[in-house]
């Protein structure tokens, strides 16, 4: 049976490039964020998916893909001074809400999600691999190893993990997310692999995720952004904005 190692919310946004202030596509995006708020603490992880798409979830291609922790927030205000961007740099847009667990299943971790917005899937979701549920092995590099040149960040900008969760990786590149709290450190590096679409069937567990609408959704409410900063169409329809 799979141990749930936490539970929260989960949100996903994304940045369109500097002075592209209407997004008519894909192009025109400058990067993918993953935000995850455990339950009950009070902290926002921000994490940058590296190929602006989350890993492809029906496939079976298995193709990693990279990302890191740029920042870890006490309060919804810092997270949202952050995405709401300044001169040049438009502001984020939330393209899906909805509810995570991550699960130790089979001898790994896996960072498993349901969707409560939008209700229908629009071509937003469908651009960045936004399904209703997915399920991705997690795994969290060690930033004592080196990288292949241009690959990753800077040994100066990786996480500085206390000794006691270093230790966990015994000179390994990588380890799995166990315990969570290695996603608290700025700078962790991460690797997502797409494992499964139906969440109940491959890990046997329930998120719960539950109905929302544009006057309950949490990004406006829990996450407090301003809907006059941050369009709403992506979230509520799945269309570009």
């Amino acid at each position: 049976m799979p141990e749930i190692l936490e539970r929260g919310d989960i949100y996903f946004a994304y940045r369109p490039r500097v002075d592209k202030f209407q997004v008519h596509g894909f192009k025109d995006i400058q990067r993918l964020y993953l935000i995850l708020k455990p339950r009950p603490a009070g902290r926002y992880r921000l994490l940058i998916i590296g190929h602006k798409q989350l890993p492809e979830v029906e496939n079976g291609a298995r193709r990693p893909y990279w990302g890191f922790v740029e920042n870890v927030f006490q309060t919804p205000e810092e997270l949202e001074r952050d995405l709401r961007g300044a001169g040049d740099q438009p502001a984020a847009r939330a393209a899906g809400e909805g509810v995570y667990a991550i699960a130790s299943h089979e001898g790994h971790t896996h960072l498993a999600y349901a969707l409560e917005l939008p209700e229908q899937l629009g071509e937003v979701q469908a651009a960045l691999h936004i399904e209703k549920e997915g399920s991705y092995l997690l795994s969290i590099k060690n930033p004592e190893q080196r990288s292949r040149a241009g690959v990753g960040l800077a040994p100066e900008q990786r996480a500085h993990f206390p000794e006691e969760l270093q230790r966990r990786f015994e000179g390994r590149n990588f380890i799995d997310a166990d315990p969570p709290r290695l996603l608290d450190y700025p700078g962790a590096e991460v690797l997502l692999i797409g494992a499964a679409e139906d969440v109940s069937q491959e890990l046997g567990i329930e998120l719960y995720p539950e109905h929302e609408t544009a006057a309950t959704a949490d990004v406006f409410t829990e996450l407090r952004l301003d809907r006059q900063q941050h369009p709403v169409e992506p979230l509520l329809r799945g269309v570009w904005r």
